[in-house]
């Protein structure tokens, strides 16, 4: 395939913050899962090692995205990402949204969603995280209630997480454009047909 026909897509920095981050929450739901399922604890054994994993990766979480930060490119999509429009309100409520007659930017309502969903959860699991690593923080009271509330926001990251990745299965393209930066512009004029018209004036 020739490149000239392809579009950037993805700097380096954002595709190194999405796989830093994706191996940091890989690892973090997988401990999870050890942690919270007795047959699973009992065939790897060695919880405290698991327990401190867990805690690590699940501080290290932001720092990736703290990182990114130093990077043009990222910051012109976190802004991109952190707007909604009434477009997007459109694309939400078609059930005709992927045959290229609305025309997308950069990003669609879905993935400006995960987004929000995914930093949102992370920051009060963050939270959560450090009142049940560091026990002498608060009170009692304050523990359990933590603890509710960072397992039902981690069942629900964990299946949002999943959601994400079966999406991303079944569209190799936008896997591509995360892998190498780069896509096909036909892929692009169909999912994302206003932003190839920006991209098209940057030029």
């Amino acid at each position: 395939m020739s490149e000239a026909r392809d579009l950037h897509r993805f700097a380096r920095a954002e595709r190194w913050v999405h796989r830093s981050v994706a191996l940091l929450m890989g690892v973090c739901i997988v401990t999870a899962a050890i942690l919270y399922n007795g047959s699973l604890m009992l065939a790897v054994g060695h919880r405290h090692v698991v327990e401190t994993v867990h805690l690590w990766c699940g501080l290290a979480l932001p720092v990736p995205m703290l990182l990114g930060a130093a990077s043009a490119a990222y910051r012109a999509d976190l802004r991109r990402l952190n707007r909604f429009t009434r477009d997007d309100r459109r694309w939400l409520r078609s059930r005709t949204r992927r045959d290229g007659y609305l025309r997308v930017g950069k990003f669609n309502a879905g993935q400006k969603l995960n987004t929000w969903l995914v930093a949102g959860s992370t920051g009060v699991l963050l939270g959560t995280g450090v009142i049940l690593g560091w026990t002498g923080l608060v009170r009692l009271s304050w523990r359990a209630g933590a603890t509710f509330v960072h397992d039902w926001f981690a069942l629900g990251l964990g299946l949002l997480v999943l959601g994400h990745v079966l999406y991303a299965y079944r569209d190799p393209e936008a896997r591509r454009g995360m892998r190498t930066g780069r896509v096909r512009r036909t892929w692009a004029e169909v999912e994302h047909g206003a932003w190839v018209e920006e991209a098209d004036e940057v030029r």
